[in-house]
């Protein structure tokens, strides 16, 4: 599957979003205690191997490429998130 393929495949994949979403929820909960950005980035890496890990593909390369993107895709699904919450935050 080619990059930009799996990229849009990966960005509106609603259990992923989901994923992102919680992990903003459960960071913006931890952040007096661990940081706000440690859980993030953990979480991040985790989602991107959880899920070709589970449902992916029996080939190992495919699974290095869909975890390789999956981490570009995390990343801007979070962008996306973290400014919806800021302009939420600003607006309210």
């Amino acid at each position: 599957m080619p990059f930009l393929d799996l990229y849009l495949a990966q960005l509106i994949d609603p259990f992923r979003i989901g994923l992102l979403a919680a992990l903003l929820l459960t960071a913006a909960n931890t952040a007096p205690t661990l940081n706000r950005w440690i859980p993030i980035v953990l979480g991040v890496v985790f989602v991107a191997v959880l899920i070709p890990y589970s449902f992916g593909s029996s080939e190992d390369i495919a699974k290095a490429f869909a975890v390789g993107v999956g981490l570009i895709s995390n990343v801007t699904l979070l962008a996306v998130l973290l400014g919806a919450k800021a302009l939420y935050t600003r607006l309210a």
